[in-house]
C-alpha cells in the first residue's frame, strides 16, 4: 500500500521540528563543549562534593526530620531542590562574560547590604542558634550574609581592576577596600555571626595577599581585625562559654551543656574507627549530636564512613584548592585573579574552620561545611560563586587546545591523520591617529600617522600604475 504524500504544511512542520531538535543538540553540545582541564577539574570536584553532601544530609537528617516534620525525607528533599536549582545556576554563571560581572558588582553589594540591614534593624530578622542572621518573609527564610560574600567577590574584582596601579599604596589602594568591605562585614557582625565574619574577613585579606599585595600593607588590617574579634568575643556570655569550654582541660563530662556538642562530635568520630559503622547507621544522629546535618556533618561522615571516608572528604577539598590555584595561576585579568582568589579563600578557609571545630582545633563557630552541609542559601551562593570562577576557567585558547587534543585522539583511534589546527593571526596593533589641526590641514606629524612604522609613505605618483605602451 503506497504511503500518501505529505501536504506542504505538514512537511514544513516536520522540517521545523527536525531543525528544532538539531538546534537543541547544538546548544547542548556548546554547553558541554571541550573546555580547559582546569574547568573540568573544578567542575568535577564540585559536583562530587555536592552529591556526597546530598547523601550525607539524607543520612544525618532522617531522625530530626521525623521528629520535627513527621517525615524522614523533608530536610533531604529541601537540600535536593536547592542543589537542583544551584547546579544549573552555576553552569549559567560559567557562561557570563567578565564585563557583565563588573557591571553587577555595585548593585549586588548595595542590594545584599540592604537585605542585611533589614535583618538587624527590622522585625523581619529572626534569631537562630544565637545569631540574628536570617531574613524571614512569610515561610521563606534567607541568609543575606551569604549574598554579601558573593557581592564582595564581584566588588573586589571591580575595585582591583580600577585601582590596579595603586594596589601598592596603602592610602589610595588598600584603605578604600577596607572601608567598604569592612562596612559590609560590620553589618553581618551586628547580627552576632562571628564565624561568618571571620570567614569574610579572611576572604577579603587573603584575596588581596594572593593577588600580590605585600604582607606589610595588610598587617594593620589584620591587627585591627584581631582586636575587634576579641572585643566582640568577650562582650557575649555565650561566646565566652564556648571559648572557655574549648580552652579548659577538664571538659570531659557529657553533662556540661557547653561541652555537649563538641564531646559528642568527638564520640562520633571515635565510634567510626577506620572503616565506619556503615552509611545510615550513625548513633550520634539520634538526637545526641546537635546540628548533625549542618555544622557537625563531618562528625557523621567520620562515624558512618570511618577514617577512610573522612580522608576522602579532606582529599576532595585539597583537590578543590588545587583546582582553584590552577585557575588563579592562568587568570589573565585583574578581575579574574581577584575574584578567583576571593572564592578560593572563602571555600577553603570555611572548610578548614568547620573541620577544625569538629576536631577540636577551634571553638564552636557555627560555620557549615561548604557544598556538603545542609542549608539552601549557603549551597546556592557557594555554587554561584564557583560559577564565577568557572567563567574565568573558560579560557578560549585553552578550550581550543582541549578540542584539538580531543580531535587528535579520535583521529588516532580511527587511523586517520590528525587535522592540523588553523593558525590564529594576531590582531594588528591599533595606532591612535591625532586629530587634524585647526583649519582642517594636517601637521607634519599627522601626515604619516596612518602609515606603518618603517614603511615609506606611498605618494600619488608612486601609487599610480605605469601607463601601457600607446597610452598617454
Amino acid at each position: 500500500m503506497a504511503t500518501p504524500p505529505k501536504s506542504p504544511r505538514a512537511a514544513k512542520t516536520a522540517d521545523r521540528a527536525g531543525a528544532g531538535v538539531a538546534a537543541a543538540r547544538i546548544r547542548l553540545g556548546q554547553v558541554f563543549r571541550a573546555e580547559s582541564g582546569d574547568y573540568f577539574l573544578l567542575l568535577g570536584t564540585v559536583l562530587f562534593l555536592v552529591v556526597l553532601g546530598l547523601v550525607m544530609v539524607f543520612s544525618s537528617s532522617l531522625v530530626q526530620s521525623k521528629i520535627e516534620e513527621d517525615d524522614f525525607l523533608v530536610q533531604a528533599g529541601r537540600q535536593g531542590l536547592w542543589a537542583l536549582f544551584g547546579v544549573p545556576i552555576m553552569l549559567f554563571a560559567s557562561r557570563v562574560p567578565e564585563r557583565v560581572w563588573m557591571r553587577l558588582a555595585w548593585p549586588a553589594l548595595v542590594l545584599s547590604c540592604a537585605m542585611q540591614l533589614l535583618v538587624v534593624a527590622t522585625p523581619l530578622g529572626i534569631e537562630i542558634g544565637g545569631n540574628t542572621n536570617w531574613l524571614a518573609i512569610g515561610s521563606f527564610q534567607f541568609q543575606p550574609s551569604e549574598a554579601i560574600k558573593v557581592a564582595l567577590v564581584l566588588w573586589l574584582g571591580l575595585i582591583v581592576t580600577k585601582k590596579q596601579d595603586r594596589m601598592g599604596d596603602f592610602v589610595h589602594g588598600i584603605v578604600p577596600i577596607l572601608l567598604v568591605g569592612g562596612g559590609a562585614i560590620g553589618l553581618v557582625l551586628l547580627g552576632g555571626d562571628l564565624g561568618t565574619v571571620m570567614v569574610m574577613a579572611a576572604m577579603l585579606l587573603g584575596a588581596l595577599f594572593l593577588i600580590g599585595v605585600r604582607l606589610r600593607l595588610l598587617l594593620i588590617p589584620m591587627v585591627l581585625g584581631a582586636v575587634v574579634f576579641g572585643i566582640v568575643a568577650v562582650s557575649s556570655d555565650s561566646r565566652m562559654r564556648r571559648i572557655s569550654s574549648f580552652l579548659q582541660e577538664n571538659c570531659t563530662t557529657i553533662d556540661q551543656a557547653d561541652c555537649w556538642q563538641v564531646q559528642h562530635g568527638t564520640f562520633a568520630l571515635a565510634n567510626g574507627g577506620i572503616f565506619g559503622v556503615g552509611l545510615g547507621n550513625s548513633a550520634a544522629k539520634w538526637s545526641w549530636l546537635p546540628a548533625a546535618d549542618n555544622d557537625f556533618i563531618f562528625a557523621i561522615i567520620g562515624e558512618e564512613l570511618g577514617l577512610i571516608g573522612a580522608i576522602v572528604v579532606l582529599g576532595l577539598f585539597v583537590l578543590l584548592a588545587i583546582a582553584f590555584a590552577r585557575v588563579l595561576r592562568s587568570a589573565k585579568t585583574p578581575f579574574a585573579r581577584a575574584a578567583t582568589a576571593a572564592v578560593m579563600v572563602w571555600v577553603i578557609v570555611q572548610a578548614c574552620v568547620n573541620i577544625g571545630v569538629v576536631l577540636k582545633v577551634f571553638p564552636v563557630l557555627g560555620v557549615p561545611l561548604p557544598l556538603v552541609s545542609a542549608g539552601g542559601t549557603a549551597l546556592l551562593t557557594t555554587l554561584f560563586a564557583i560559577g564565577i570562577v568557572l567563567s574565568v576557567a573558560r579560557d578560549p585558547e585553552a578550550a581550543a587546545r582541549a578540542a584539538a587534543r580531543l580531535q587528535a585522539r579520535r583521529a588516532a583511534r580511527s587511523g586517520q591523520p590528525a587535522p592540523s589546527p588553523a593558525p590564529v593571526a594576531p590582531a594588528p596593533a591599533l595606532r591612535a591617529v591625532p586629530a587634524p589641526a585647526a583649519g582642517g590641514r594636517r601637521t607634519p606629524g599627522q601626515r604619516g600617522a596612518g602609515a606603518t612604522p618603517g614603511t615609506p609613505r606611498a605618494s600619488a605618483r608612486t601609487s599610480r600604475p605605469a601607463p601601457e605602451r600607446g597610452e598617454r
